[in-house]
């Protein structure tokens, strides 16, 4: 029997799946109480940004329309989610707006961006507005003050009374809301500010493309307003320009629409006329526009420094900051609690507000230690990792869920197929290993298992697709695996960047023989559409190794060997294969009786990688070889199995750290990808020989783990590069997306392709070869293989 802690919830999430009648037009809405653009406002576009992401990651759980604030009538040209628009300066339209929203039966939840500056001449009318709102009020405040007047702090108090839930950005902001405001702390949420993944183009092409080749970048952007103290920048300029003469400051963004109103263009008139007083008009360069997101992504990746400058202590965070830190721009900046928080010596620099010499400096340190710019760079990557956009979803998702008390049901939405980073890391000679971040790192050299899960991976999305350009790269991974063949009919494993074998090839390398098993009868059934030449060529491999594959003991060797053997036996039945397959599962099935116990329902002593293998391959040689005890011992295990990897969180897979030993507690971080992708695969064809609705149901839970549902509540698949992270653990996500997690992800991505989460569909790919698989008796005495 299954392990029963998620039987009831998985069942209704499940059903869910199923239903497919359900459609956008009545799903519960969020109405989102924001600036939105087209207005220029920082709040406006960090809306946007959450909301796109919310779509991105959940758009058949939840409908989000957005009531735009404006200060009067602006005239402005909204996209369709604009349902309503309140005139902040009008009382009247607060009371219009929430009659609106309390009655409209779709709506179960206000989700509100606060800034005193909203609502400045109409506190009263806004304290009002959300005392008649019927509906639950979650709100951001994008400003904390601390140490407020008693005034200021009754306002907010008022606020925060009426509300379900308050989210801030920074720790110091629940800080002070819970010590300065007296807000009850299991009322506030950090949700960090959003950051965009972006795919780290290099820099050189970004330089040249934007005009800056051989200068060394140091940029800041923005709506420009006094209080950005770009000055203090531009005073610092001249003692760093006698060091880097070519240094270039780039100011982006136009003047802030408000200020613009009062003051026009005063600000940017001084900061110009400083420069020419200066003499530093060939070291700046004013972009004077709203840049669009792609754009100034790009000019953040060229950056070199970003400096960040306020003259507002008490700014909580900035989102312009928050960019910065996505693109892994080395920093520089003022000390407001934002900077405070995630700038440490070794993620940034913070000097003191208009102290234009220790920013010069500062900079000039910068700019002479390239490896200290590097390392500043890779560790705010992984510093802010948490802070994607796409976890911002699953934090506010997460919350939402849990103030309407599960009235808005999470469904995570599939992702479509990217095959950009896998071929990103292909060569013309094969896969390259491992990536820096995203950046493959060809001094990893090639392994077979990659190629091996490459050429399965791929064969796998070319059955789904049929797409020409397939061919190329499933005949790179098998020239690969061909080469690595020796003339006993063994395989090695690493081969270094200048196409050489290492001496890592002398440890033992059975499980990789064992997935060149597996890709070559995977490539071997799919007869109808692979090339003959190539399958003629795979047959050869796949018969000189049989010799070598009957002396392996390794139980994951054996495993992956049994799979391969029943898929090479569906596209070219033989006598041979089906021999082998009964010797290799008799092992698996005496290493079982060996080790297994009450409680202890195991192949081994220990839980350690791959685990799900072991009961799939022995119910792949029940199907060839129609032996009862095969299909009982891997029912056995691998619903024992289930038993210690899922729980009310999800599915948590053996950590890599320490094992799960017998009669010992299992570890709970050092989660790697393959173990979750395996777990899918496997709970993939269990579902579509004992048709139990609860591995399906496990399917779509263990699959959720790359989208989110897992124990840091991070996504591990990067949908900006195609990439998968290579590892969760115990505070943070491995951001190194190398072939193996990166293939893992794909292959478990297409595996859940087969079942369309609304529908339920059979694996159709699967059931071909299940179908096919009745087994041939044959008069040749197993005995006489075996010696």
């Amino acid at each position: 029997m299954l392990h029963t802690g998620l039987k009831m919830k998985n069942k209704t999430e499940y059903n869910r799946y199923k239903n497919d009648s359900k459609t956008n037009s009545n799903l519960s809405e969020i109405i989102v109480i924001t600036s939105y653009p087209p207005r220029e406002c920082g709040i406006a576009t960090y809306s946007q940004d959450l909301i796109k992401s919310l779509n991105n990651k959940f758009e058949d759980s939840f409908s989000i329309k957005v009531c735009a604030l404006e200060s009067g009538n602006q005239g402005l040209n909204y996209p369709e989610e604009v349902k309503f628009i309140l005139d902040t300066s009008d009382p009247n339209s607060y009371q219009e707006i929430a009659r609106r929203i309390n009655l409209d039966k779709q709506i179960g939840l206000v989700l509100i961006q606060h800034e005193f500056g909203f609502f400045q001449n109409q506190e009263e009318a806004f304290q009002q507005f959300i005392t008649e709102l019927q509906k639950p009020i979650v709100i951001v405040f994008h400003s904390v003050i601390p140490k407020p007047i008693e005034l200021l702090k009754t306002k907010v108090k008022r606020i925060t009374d009426r509300c379900e839930s308050i989210i801030v950005m920074t720790s110091s902001s629940s800080n002070i809301l819970s010590v300065d405001y007296d807000v009850p702390k299991e009322k506030i949420t950090v949700i960090a500010h959003g950051t965009h993944l972006v795919p780290h183009l290099s820099e050189a092409f970004l330089k040249e493309k934007y005009d800056l080749k051989n200068r060394k970048v140091l940029s800041t952007f923005g709506l420009l307003s006094s209080g950005k103290s770009l000055e203090t920048t531009l005073d610092a300029l001249p003692e760093i320009i006698k060091v880097e003469p070519d240094v270039m400051f780039l100011i982006m963004g136009k003047t802030h629409p408000e200020v613009v109103k009062f003051e026009g263009e005063v600000y940017r008139t001084m900061l110009e006329e400083k420069v020419k007083s200066l003499n530093i008009e060939y070291n700046v360069r004013f972009i004077n526009r709203y840049l669009g997101l792609p754009e100034l992504l790009e000019y953040l990746q060229l950056t070199d420094i970003y400096i960040f400058t306020t003259n507002d202590p008490n700014q909580a965070v900035s989102g312009t900051f928050a960019y910065a830190m996505s693109c892994g721009c080395p920093i520089i900046s003022t000390p407001i609690p934002h900077a405070k928080e995630v700038l440490t010596s070794d993620t940034g620099i913070i000097f003191d507000f208009k102290d234009s010499r220790q920013l010069a400096i500062d900079v000039v340190r910068l700019l002479k230690d390239n490896q200290l710019r590097r390392n500043l760079s890779t560790n705010t990557l992984q510093k802010i990792a948490f802070t994607a956009w796409e976890n911002s979803a699953v934090a506010h998702a997460r919350l939402f869920e849990k103030i309407t008390k599960n009235k808005l049901i999470l469904k995570y939405k599939l992702p479509a197929i990217n095959l950009s980073h896998v071929k990103k890391l292909t060569t013309d000679f094969g896969m390259i290993q491992f990536s820096k971040i995203n950046q493959p790192d060809i001094t990893s050299g090639f392994t077979l298992d990659d190629n091996a899960r490459a050429l399965i991976a791929i064969c796998m999305h070319y059955k789904q697709t049929r797409n020409e350009s397939d061919l190329v790269y499933i005949h790179t991974y098998f020239n690969f695996i061909k080469y690595c063949q020796q003339s006993q009919g063994n395989f090695l494993n690493y081969v270094d960047k200048d196409k050489k074998f290492t001496a890592m090839n002398h440890t033992n390398l059975d499980d990789a023989n064992g997935r060149a098993i597996w890709a070559l009868g995977y490539l071997s059934s799919l007869t109808d559409i692979i090339p003959a030449k190539i399958l003629a060529e795979a047959g050869t491999l796949v018969n000189n190794s049989l010799l070598h594959l009957s002396t392996i003991h390794s139980p994951r060797a054996i495993a992956f060997a049994i799979k391969g053997l029943f898929c090479y036996n569906n596209g070219f039945k033989q006598s041979m294969q089906e021999m082998l397959i009964k010797i290799l599962a008799d092992r698996l099935v005496e290493m079982y009786k060996h080790e297994s116990s009450e409680g202890w329902n195991w192949f081994e002593s220990y839980l350690t990688y791959a685990n799900s293998i072991l009961p799939e391959a022995l119910l792949y040689a029940y199907l060839v070889i129609e032996d009862s005890q095969y299909k009982k011992i891997a029912q056995a295990s691998f619903n024992f199995l289930l038993s210690k990897t899922f729980n009310e969180n999800g599915i948590e897979v053996i950590s890599n750290r320490t094992w799960h030993k017998k009669g010992e507690v299992a570890g709970h971080f050092g989660e790697q990808p393959i173990d979750v992708a395996y777990t899918i695969m496997t709970l993939s064809v269990f579902y579509e020989v004992f048709h139990n609705d609860e591995y399906l149901q496990r399917l779509y839970t263990a699959f959720n783990w790359f989208l989110g549902q897992n124990r840091l509540k991070q996504i591990i698949y990067n949908p900006c590069t195609g990439g998968c992270y290579d590892g969760l653990e115990e505070f943070n996500i491995n951001l190194n997306q190398g072939a193996e997690s990166t293939l893992s992800y794909l292959m478990a991505r297409l595996t859940v392709e087969n079942y369309q989460y609304t529908k339920g569909s059979p694996n159709i790919q699967l059931l071909d070869l299940i179908r096919t698989s009745k087994k041939r008796k044959e008069s040749i005495f197993y005995s006489d293989f075996k010696k």
